[in-house]
């Protein structure tokens, strides 16, 4: 028997990771929010705009409507910005049923609250950990959907419902691994973002290897330092969540906040990036819930702390990356 799976968000990592979840032999119901690029999808088996040039197989189809979406589903896979993830959840919660598996494919910590993108889940629907994964993992979406092997990471609570996802995403393109250490593979890909925005920032400015690998190394030792103070354990942060997603976040062209990052060394102001973009750069979004979250924590994420008071208009770019060079000197483990 052929399972069902709705996925919400028909950006590109939604639409990409339809794809994964259709060769792993599911049928898949893809929520659009605008009714236009639904009936695109359905009438061209192709999102023209997120993956153009992408055939999305027969198994996909699309909606505009999220209780059509959820109807008989057995997973619910969530892949829309995080940032309106709460109000999102709020309309659909009623219509999730009783039985399903929510999977979170977003990377960001919400604004206000600071929380993970799991307790924003089971804050709104009521639903257990238990029934609440994530997944995580150098994810590029236009390579997911050109079908080029991959890895990542399935995370919940209960190792029996990592386990049965583990099965239902597994094709002969993408492998996914389980753990049970949700704090962790939320907060490597969260954070990764607001790195990644920081790579960009030193390519955009010029500089060269060096720089960025100093960068995304500190980025690596920030996100453990706030994993591990969270209860995170530490090994996930040298895996497919932390190390992995990290490197290809930061060293592609595909990354979009890679992208933003270098636009922003170059000179652009956030409004000008992100007006000319229909993509979400979340580390954009995030970088001042995860200081917030740090500093709650008694964690001291210098990067992060720079990237978010650069977004927020309070430091130039290049003033940034001075500033992180020259703070004071410390022990590498400190």
């Amino acid at each position: 028997m052929v399972s069902k799976v709705a996925v919400f968000g028909a950006g590109s990592w939604g639409t990409a990771f339809s794809l994964v979840l259709a060769d792993a032999g599911n049928s898949v119901t893809l929520w659009a929010r605008r009714a236009e690029l639904s009936t695109s999808i359905n009438e061209h088996h192709e999102n023209f705009d997120y993956l153009p040039g992408v055939s999305l197989a027969d198994e996909i189809r699309a909606t505009h409507d999220p209780a059509e979406a959820l109807d008989d589903a057995g997973l619910v896979v969530l892949a829309v910005p995080s940032q309106s993830l709460r109000s999102n959840l709020e309309h659909w919660s009623a219509d999730i049923p009783d039985d399903a598996v929510l999977l979170s494919l977003m990377k960001g910590v919400e604004v206000g609250s600071a929380k993970r993108m799991s307790e924003v889940i089971e804050e709104v629907t009521g639903i257990g950990a238990d029934r609440v994964a994530v997944l995580s993992g150098p994810n590029l979406s236009h390579e997911i959907a050109a079908r080029q092997p991959a890895a990542s990471v399935i995370a919940c609570a209960d190792e029996a419902v990592a386990s049965a996802l583990q099965v239902r995403c597994h094709s002969a393109f993408f492998r996914p691994y389980t753990n049970t250490d949700v704090v962790g593979c939320e907060l490597g890909g969260a954070t990764k973002n607001v790195i990644a925005l920081a790579v960009g920032m030193a390519v955009g400015l010029g500089f060269g290897d060096n720089t960025t690998a100093s960068v995304i190394t500190r980025g690596l030792a920030e996100t453990a330092r706030l994993g591990v103070a969270l209860g995170a354990d530490p090994y996930t942060f040298s895996g497919l969540a932390g190390l992995g997603d990290l490197v290809a976040t930061c060293s592609s062209h595909l990354s979009r906040n890679r992208s933003f990052g270098e636009k922003l060394g170059q000179g652009m102001s956030v409004a000008d990036i992100t007006s000319s973009t229909r993509q979400v750069a979340e580390g954009v979004k995030s970088c001042g819930s995860i200081r917030d979250l740090a500093a709650k924590a008694g964690v001291e994420m210098p990067i992060v702390e720079h990237v978010a008071a650069l977004v927020e208009g309070d430091i130039a770019p290049e003033k940034m990356l001075t500033s992180l060079i020259s703070r004071s000197a410390k022990s590498e483990r400190s």
